[in-house]
């Protein structure tokens, strides 16, 4: 009499295994990176471009599926692709850093990444790894829930992806090898774009500008993606608000506002509904400029939303943007968005700390070599550091290969757990202390155990100049349980920490002449690159990584690279 019950309990089980591996799917795709002319702002520009597109594809993911993506390199330049936000669970080779998870894909050959999404939903996006190709090798990364699951808020009528980008009247290759050869700061961008698109402000552009079209009444669900190189961006569109659902991939607590900011490296989500009278509204994107002093990209890109029925005569309104440096209104947004507590993978905060680090982060300046003329401040080459170490990659051998590998000599476990010495960090006057600024060139990284919990205090300095720094950590998600201005003072500032919903985030631009503490669990054997998403400081050095020993099981033990992993 008990087996047709257990016969019967087989199958329930059979269809239960079939039905979550047929959720699950292999999505492909397959780049060809390569020359693209392009005509912008009133001339023809040779780019580097995905599939001859500008940006580049949008992959469509559900979480659970493994996506691979074959890279043919067929561009003059060496190229890696990083997948950004994703864990990478186990296929840390995928992760993309040049250098410090592979040698480049030289041109003319290909390699083909390959990696799970797992508990991840939502924008991410995905660009070029190596020097400042990502200027015009980048796209969105959109990973919805698995079928049969939703969203923590109503269905959008329609999904939009909105990409901030950088444009150069110049090949951005040239520009940033210029400037690294001669040790000043690069030539700033002459646009920014959306969706590829620089808008009717820049000459030549009246009719290259991103149109949303929308229905009166609909909501639609704009996934914002910062992939500008070196800016900050203020985001509005006129007479409307927009209802913040998820920043990085992590859904957050549903926050309304009529101002977006995002750094670079940086994802926002936002519900917007059309619920103005029928016309046309620009929006509209510049920077937020943290840097007194500092030259920057002051100019406005912007696309137009074109409800149904507009008259084709209409004049778009136009949003009031804030001031370049308005550094209140950046805070107030980075400070404001909570986490969606009990939300799809929402992780707690970890409140048992195993490694503790307050890591000052800024500019510095580096010795301009014999016989050569630099023309950083006074003769000098700019640099950045992180507690007093600026970091290089390696060249002979990226640094999960040596971790893999156990070869010596490329990198060092030794990167200081805080700064050398104690100062007045925020102080414009420690620029009289010449000593501090030349810090030490190296490749010293922090070795942590599997499943250790990290909190990192993040510190500004005024070295140079104070700005609002974007930290992105590679493989991980971290809880942002604070921010603030002037130095950190553990005994007031400790009990800022959020425990309860803090916002989640793989990118957090800590506070101009501020500070930020982070905290997220290594539980991803591998190499994790952490540095400053402007990229005009990565090649100055502010970055470090973190190398995660194996895990005891084999479920948690980093896989041998795969076999057409790229050699240097």
């Amino acid at each position: 009499m008990g087996c047709p019950g257990f016969l019967f309990a087989c199958c329930v089980l059979l269809l239960l295994v079939a039905s979550t591996a047929s959720a699950a799917k292999i999505v492909e795709h397959t780049f060809y990176v390569q020359n693209l002319t392009v005509n912008k702002l009133c001339k023809s520009q040779v780019i580097t471009a995905v599939n001859d597109s500008l940006p580049g594809p949008t992959i469509h993911v559900r979480e659970g599926d493994t996506l691979i993506v074959h890279v043919f390199n067929k561009s003059p330049y060496n190229l890696t692709i990083h997948w950004h936000g994703v864990f990478q669970k186990l296929s840390c080779w995928a992760d993309g850093p040049n250098m410090a998870t592979q040698c480049p894909v030289r041109p003319g050959n290909k390699y083909t990444y390959k990696f799970r999404i797992i508990k991840q939903e939502g924008t991410l996006w995905w660009h070029a790894h190596v020097s400042w190709l990502r200027a015009t090798v980048y796209g969105a990364l959109i990973i919805r829930p698995r079928a049969g699951s939703s969203y923590p808020f109503p269905k959008p009528y329609k999904e939009v992806p909105i990409i901030f980008g950088e444009w150069w009247n110049a090949n951005v290759m040239d520009v940033e090898n210029q400037a690294l050869a001669t040790g000043g700061a690069p030539n700033i961008s002459d646009a920014y774009t959306i969706n590829g698109w620089p808008g009717d402000l820049y000459p030549c552009s009246k009719n290259q500008m991103y149109k949303l079209k929308v229905e009166p009444g609909k909501t639609y669900l704009l996934r914002i993606i910062n992939a500008a190189l070196n800016n900050q961006l203020f985001y509005k569109i006129a007479n409307h608000k927009m209802t913040v659902v998820a920043t990085d991939a992590c859904y957050t607590k549903p926050y309304v506002t009529d101002v977006v900011v995002t750094a670079p490296g940086q994802t926002v989500d936002v519900l917007l509904t059309a619920d103005q009278p029928v016309g046309s509204y620009y929006m509209a994107a510049r920077a937020y400029a943290s840097a007194a002093g500092a030259p920057f990209d002051n100019t406005t890109t912007r696309g137009v939303v074109v409800y149904d029925g507009a008259p084709s005569s209409a004049m778009p309104l136009m949003p009031a943007l804030p001031a370049f440096n308005d550094t209140p209104t950046a805070h107030k947004f980075f400070t404001n968005i909570t986490g969606l507590v009990g939300g799809p993978h929402w992780n707690p905060v970890p409140r048992k700390v195993d490694h503790k680090m307050f890591v000052t982060i800024g500019l510095g300046l580096e010795v301009c070599p014999a016989n050569t003329t630099c023309q950083g401040p006074n003769g000098t080459k700019f640099s950045a550091s992180m507690n007093n170490e600026s970091f290089v990659l390696p060249t002979s051998l990226s640094v999960l290969q040596a971790f893999f590998f156990n070869v010596g000599g490329v990198y060092t476990t030794d990167f200081p757990a805080k700064p050398p010495i104690q100062f007045d960090y925020t102080n414009a006057s420690i620029n009289n202390n010449l000593p501090l600024f030349f810090a030490p060139k190296g490749t010293k990284v922090t070795r942590l155990k599997f499943n250790s919990t990290v909190e990192i205090i993040f510190q500004n300095t005024a070295f140079i100049a104070v700005e609002n720094h974007p930290m992105h950590l590679h493989g991980f998600d971290f809880h942002v349980l604070a921010q603030g201005f002037g130095n950190f003072n553990p005994a007031t500032d400790r009990k800022k920490l959020n425990f309860i919903n803090p916002q989640m985030r793989n990118t957090i631009g800590v506070p101009v002449g501020g500070w930020a503490v982070i905290r997220f669990r290594a539980n991803n054997p591998g190499v994790w690159l952490m540095h400053c998403h402007l990229d005009v400081h990565l090649p100055w050095g502010l970055a470090s990584a973190f190398v995660v020993e194996n895990g005891p099981t084999p479920g948690t033990t980093l896989p041998p690279p795969p076999a057409d992993l790229p050699q240097c």
